[in-house]
């Protein structure tokens, strides 16, 4: 079995394995396997794995209907601003061809379409190597910067009586256009700002009912710097205890645009507590009576997609995995881009910049 040696492996190709790219070629890391891989002037080698079919990460999967006008913040990549959109503009076609561009500007080196089955240890020595198995090979290597996202994990709550229900169940995940609702009655499950974009638009359609456990947290203007420096050191503070990432959206609460104003005074964003159960026909609400539902759309989010890492034994008691900025505490040659209090665009691009620091450091790459 031919094994590939590299030094940084990097997994993903969303915004965090962009940026975490960009930051190693800045570095001098060359790739691997390409023109200067063997330069002893080099301070190493990396490579990018990427699942997807093509660039842009999650953007490729992103509903159609989703503009570029409505797109919950963006940032650009390090060192390529971002064109000005077209505000008609799909986010699934700009922001795939932005991310397409910025890895023939820089030639990164990114193999796709590669699935990662798993990582390991090579060995008990805490200097040592690791061990990526995947669709393309095995490769060993001394450091791993995971920027895998949530978008191939989305989170699906096990509710009473959901497999009784005679409709259609989908997650956000899964969701295409507003049209192929037409002229059904749709329950929308969730709080943050998918399950409120989606009410918004299929709301001009058809009509919605939407539950949530709570009142979601509504601010009118955009949070100032000290806000939101707040509001990620909340979620860095969980992660650093090992316990499981809160998005930052769920601390900051929900921008209350021009647009979702317009939905609320259509009655669109009426919010009703959880249902108590769900039924063949519809759904029971809390005070026992029953909403007829043609279909329960599921805006309940992601989660990390981690599984690869399991045979690392990474999870503690609390449930998560115990991080030092972007370091796994328990595995140092492992960092973890994109993941809790840097998931977002701004976050991830920071987040790739602090990794190659401090694994450059780890190397002992002066």
């Amino acid at each position: 079995m031919t094994v590939h040696h590299l030094d940084v492996l990097v997994l993903g190709a969303g915004q965090a394995g962009l940026s975490t790219a960009s930051h190693l070629r800045r570095r001098g890391f060359v790739p691997a396997g390409g023109d200067g891989a063997d330069d002893p002037k080099a301070p190493g080698t990396y490579l990018v794995l990427d699942g997807e079919e093509g660039p842009g990460g999650a953007w490729r999967h992103r509903w159609r209907s989703l503009r570029m006008a409505t797109v919950n913040g963006i940032a650009q990549l390090p060192g390529m601003p971002v064109p000005e959109p077209d505000p008609c503009a799909p986010s699934s076609e700009f922001l795939v061809d932005y991310f397409a561009r910025y890895e023939d500007e820089f030639d990164l080196p990114v193999l796709r379409p590669v699935k990662v089955r798993r990582v390991e240890r090579e060995d008990d020595d805490p200097r040592g190597r690791l061990r990526v198995e995947t669709s393309a090979g095995t490769f060993s290597t001394r450091a791993v910067v995971n920027a895998t996202g949530t978008w191939r994990k989305p989170f699906w709550p096990i509710y009473p009586g959901q497999e009784t229900f005679a409709g259609r169940q989908l997650h956000v995940a899964d969701y295409v256009a507003a049209e192929e609702f037409d002229g059904q009655h749709v329950a929308v499950v969730g709080g943050g700002i998918s399950a409120v974009q989606l009410l918004d638009e299929i709301s001009q359609l058809t009509t919605t009912s939407w539950f949530t456990r709570r009142e979601p947290v509504w601010r009118e203007d955009d949070f100032d710097a000290d806000a939101g420096r707040q509001a990620v050191a909340m979620v860095e503070e969980r992660v650093r205890q090992g316990l499981p990432p809160q998005s930052v959206v769920s601390v900051t609460g929900l921008l209350r645009t021009p647009t979702l104003r317009a939905a609320q005074e259509r009655g669109a964003l009426d919010r009703r507590p959880m249902f108590t159960e769900i039924v063949p026909q519809g759904v029971r609400l809390v005070d026992g009576s029953v909403l007829a539902v043609d279909v329960i759309l599921w805006a309940t989010g992601f989660r990390a997609a981690l599984d690869h890492l399991a045979p690392l034994g990474l999870r503690g008691h609390g449930g998560g995995i115990r991080m030092e900025g972007t370091q796994v505490a328990d595995e140092p040659r492992l960092h973890l881009v994109g993941y809790g209090p840097s998931s977002s665009t701004i976050g991830a691009n920071r987040a790739g910049r602090a990794a190659v620091t401090a694994l450059v450091n780890e190397l002992g790459i002066p």
